[in-house]
């Protein structure tokens, strides 16, 4: 009987599991490094990771089903148990894992309200001053600003287009990122 409950959580949990494991792959794109001058640090990746997973969140809230709410707080919950176990693999103490969980759920939480509210007022510049002031740190190029906007508003075309059954089975697919070296 427990073994049939663990096995039913684990196989449900697969889906949010892929999904956040796409997200991952997707920030982990050398181009939003080495092209978009991105920082590859610890918080540059939070950042990229956050970006991506607001996209795919950003899909599913127009969605008013069950399923795709409890589907989208898996992948919620995929994404900081992967940040308390990265926490506590860098060292961080037991005590102090839940102050730094806490502070990233925070500015998840902020980095997802300054998105959406640039997104549902049509703010193109308003939407790059949040992108510069939260994954560059006030130091992207113009052009590095506008090639992330472009590749957001791709995503989320590409997200859009994606059926909801398909991304609660953990399809969820990206476009290529942007590479400013090669134009695209």
């Amino acid at each position: 009987m427990i073994l049939k409950k663990i096995l039913g959580r684990l196989q449900k949990d697969l889906p949010a599991r892929e999904a956040y494991r796409q997200i991952v792959l997707q920030a982990r794109q050398p181009e939003f490094y080495a092209s978009l001058g991105a920082p590859d640090t610890t918080g540059g990746r939070f950042d990229m990771i956050t970006l991506h997973a607001f996209l795919l969140f950003d899909r599913l809230r127009g969605e008013k089903d069950e399923k795709t709410a409890q589907f989208a707080q898996d992948v919620f919950d995929e994404m900081f148990m992967d940040m308390d176990g990265n926490l506590r693999e860098m060292g961080v103490s037991d005590v102090a894992v839940g102050k730094k969980v806490r502070k990233l759920a925070e500015s998840f939480y902020g980095r997802l309200k300054a998105y959406r509210e640039a997104l549902e007022r049509d703010d193109a510049e308003g939407l790059k001053d949040a992108f510069n002031r939260n994954i560059f740190g006030g130091e992207a190029s113009p052009r590095a600003l506008e090639a992330l906007h472009d590749y957001v508003m791709t995503a989320r075309k590409t997200l859009a287009e994606t059926k909801t059954a398909d991304l609660r089975k953990g399809r969820v697919v990206f476009p290529p990122a942007p590479d400013m070296e090669k134009g695209s």
